[in-house]
Order: C-alpha cells, then sequence, then structure tokens
C-alpha cells in the first residue's frame, strides 16, 4: 500500500472534453536507501470515481490540460522520384 507521499493522481483534460485518470506510485530499482534508484511507475489507468475519492483525500493530484493534435499536410513532404 503506498502513502499519500509516494503516491500521485493525475486527470488529463483533451480539448474534446474527454478526461483520462491515471494513477502513479514512486517506485525503486535497487533499494529504497538509495533515492537515484526512485522513479515514478507507469500511469495506470482509474476511475474517474477513484480519482475524486483521493482528491478529497488529499492525495497528490495533477490536472494536465492537452493541446490539439495539429495536422500536417503530408503532400508538402513528398518527394517525386
Amino acid at each position: 500500500m503506498h502513502t499519500k507521499q509516494t503516491v500521485k493522481y493525475i486527470c488529463e483534460i483533451f480539448p474534446s472534453g474527454n478526461s483520462y485518470y491515471y494513477k502513479q506510485e514512486i517506485i525503486t530499482h535497487e533499494c529504497w536507501d538509495n533515492l537515484e534508484s526512485l522513479a515514478w511507475s507507469t500511469p495506470r489507468p482509474i476511475s474517474k470515481k477513484t480519482f475524486e475519492k483521493r482528491l478529497k483525500e488529499k492525495y497528490r493530484t495533477e490536472y494536465i490540460q492537452k493541446q490539439s493534435a495539429e495536422i500536417l499536410d503530408f503532400n508538402k513532404f513528398r518527394v517525386n522520384l
């Protein structure tokens, strides 16, 4: 079980209005005494309900605003052979 200091909850908000929720935990690649071996785990999906529950419990939370994707015109880069 992780504590409030070793876990964070993330909400990614997209311009479309969609929101995605994740949980990340601090893990170690060697031992807990070696601070250089600590890293955040891969984000794992969670429910909106879990995110809101942890927000009320004062866990570390982050809101990330995502930008719209840029549309590239690949015809500009086409090479005629």
